[in-house]
């Protein structure tokens, strides 16, 4: 088990991965991913990723170029100079100033 926001996967810049992304801890996107991705832990999106996917995790942090749909069970962070285009479903979301949204939002309860 890894530390409270410690790295336990990459893709770096200059990587492409196409598919079903699934895994266990915290995992930083650098680079580009088309496809999808599931987990129940963190999911940590750079200024300089080009993502087009489908979402599903506990937690999402996004920096980058995200394209797709995001579903979290705890929140959905899209900070500053993210861009981002879908639907978002989160019972948490906060959208730093200067982000770049074009998309649906979905509240949900955490009861």
């Amino acid at each position: 088990m890894s530390a409270q926001g410690e790295i336990t996967g990459l893709i770096e810049k200059g990587c492409r991965f196409e598919g079903n992304l699934t895994f266990t801890g915290t995992v930083r996107i650098a680079g580009e991913l088309v496809g999808s991705v599931f987990t129940n832990d963190t999911l940590v999106i750079s200024e300089e990723a080009v993502v087009d996917a489908d979402i599903k995790a506990d937690v999402v942090i996004i920096y980058g170029n995200v394209k797709g749909n995001v579903s979290a069970v705890s929140r959905v962070e899209i900070k500053k100079p993210a861009r981002f285009e879908g639907k978002v479903s989160a019972p948490s979301l906060i959208v730093e100033e200067g982000v770049i949204f074009h998309g649906e939002t979905r509240i949900k309860d955490n009861y």
